[in-house]
């Protein structure tokens, strides 16, 4: 288990992940962020290569597939807010989906 982020931890790292996409989810402390690929095969692929990643890391995405498509919702619900762990898993899909 990790602490939430602080204020100053908050701010730099939205900072970065709404570079790449990320943004905040209204009335919730989570980040969200919408994934396309070339086609399902491409999207369900990543989603397998990041479902390992999550397992590794015990913390385990909000997520939706629709053909190519990957909606994904990143919170830690242990701790009702967002972590380093939504932090890194947020930046290990970025590297996977490149």
């Amino acid at each position: 288990m990790s602490d939430k982020l602080n204020e100053t931890e908050r701010a730099e790292a939205l900072a970065t992940l709404k570079e790449t996409g990320w943004e905040e989810v209204e009335g919730r402390d989570a980040i969200a962020r919408t994934f396309e690929f070339a086609n399902f095969v491409e999207a369900f692929g990543w989603m397998a290569r990041v479902a390992i990643w999550a397992e590794k890391m015990n913390h385990h995405p909000e997520w939706e597939n629709v053909y190519k498509t990957v909606k994904v919702v990143l919170t830690s619900h242990d701790i009702g807010g967002l972590s380093e762990r939504d932090v890194k898993l947020a930046l290990k899909m970025e590297k996977l989906a490149l």
